[in-house]
């Protein structure tokens, strides 16, 4: 993980119907950023001390990091601030890039199946793919051609390479993507990478059920799990001395905010990666969807946002 920057707003553009691209760059010309790779994300430190994680579509570029924002209608504050609020030359503090749904570059394939703005992080696959010469497929499924970001450039990367590229509209009469079909007729070794709404992605995790864990990689914008709220145990920050109870129905983020600490943090429900903490002694009750069965078993880190303790104690790197 990188630390924190300000970057300038450099640009901004209509991508799709409801989709902004945004583009950020250095304060100070020629400083290079951390080239990004596929799959990767920042988070955008925006107004009302809110805080947002957004996938960079351009990786390896040094000069500038680009992203695309969806209004969603249910924002909390994050989507909707950045359409009506943020303007080319406005400043912002980025933390990242992390990566939490890499490309598997050794693949003899790769398949990447996307719904709606989860296009972000698989375009910066594509793009990657094509760099590197590698085979890919790719289904992409949208409610509308107006709501379809990126398609034009999808169908260049596709034509400049080979690859297939599959483009489904759901609310204009095309038939949803067959899972199943698509798993079924999967070249030898490849790897299947996904991200969208809640209903593909768990139909995506049923379809890919048989098939070696180290071959399916997802990434949700939200929580398909329920936040550990039990509390009835106590919290000691190693760094900090102090020692915390967590109360039924709180976070340990929570509590740690309540006593005056500032642990980085986005999403609150384990999707991102911000609040990812070590642990040096007690058992986690992870409930995010980030960390692997083995990393889980593990029990050395977790995110604070969302986790809780199976022990009565549980000492943080904090």
């Amino acid at each position: 993980m990188n630390g924190r920057r300000t970057l300038r707003v450099r640009a901004m553009a209509w991508e799709a119907e409801g989709i902004l691209g945004i583009e950020l760059v250095p304060l100070t010309p020629d400083t290079p950023l951390p080239a990004a790779e596929p799959g990767a994300h920042v988070d955008l430190h925006l107004g009302s001390a809110c805080v947002r994680s957004y996938s960079l579509t351009n990786p390896g570029e040094r000069d500038r990091w680009t992203l695309a924002v969806n209004l969603d209608a249910a924002s909390r504050g994050g989507s909707k601030w950045i359409h009506e609020s943020l303007r080319p030359g406005d400043t912002l503090g980025v933390d990242g890039p992390r990566n939490h749904f890499a490309l598997n570059e050794a693949s003899s394939h790769s398949v990447l199946i996307a719904g709606g703005i989860g296009v972000t992080p698989l375009l910066a696959m594509a793009r990657r793919l094509v760099a590197l010469g590698k085979p890919w497929t790719m289904h992409y499924a949208a409610r509308s051609r107006a709501k379809m970001a990126y398609a034009d450039t999808l169908r260049e990367l596709a034509e400049r390479s080979g690859a297939s590229l599959d483009l489904r509209c759901d609310h204009e009469g095309d038939p949803p993507l067959d899972l199943a079909k698509i798993v079924s007729a999967l070249p030898e070794g490849s790897h299947l990478y996904a991200c969208g709404p809640a209903g593909l992605l768990n139909a995506f995790e049923a379809a890919t059920a048989a098939l070696a864990r180290e071959r399916v990689h997802l990434e949700r914008f939200a929580s398909n799990q329920q936040a550990a709220t039990d509390g009835g145990y106590v919290v000691k920050l190693a760094r900090d001395g102090r020692s915390v109870p967590i109360a039924q129905g709180q976070s340990i983020l929570d509590a740690l905010i309540g006593i005056g600490l500032h642990p980085p943090h986005s999403c609150r429900e384990g999707t991102c990666g911000s609040c990812e903490t070590r642990v040096l002694e007690g058992t986690p009750d992870h409930r995010d969807e980030i960390l692997t069965d083995a990393e889980r078993a593990e029990g050395t880190r977790m995110m604070i946002c969302c986790s809780g303790s199976r022990s009565p104690l549980l000492v943080l790197d904090l």
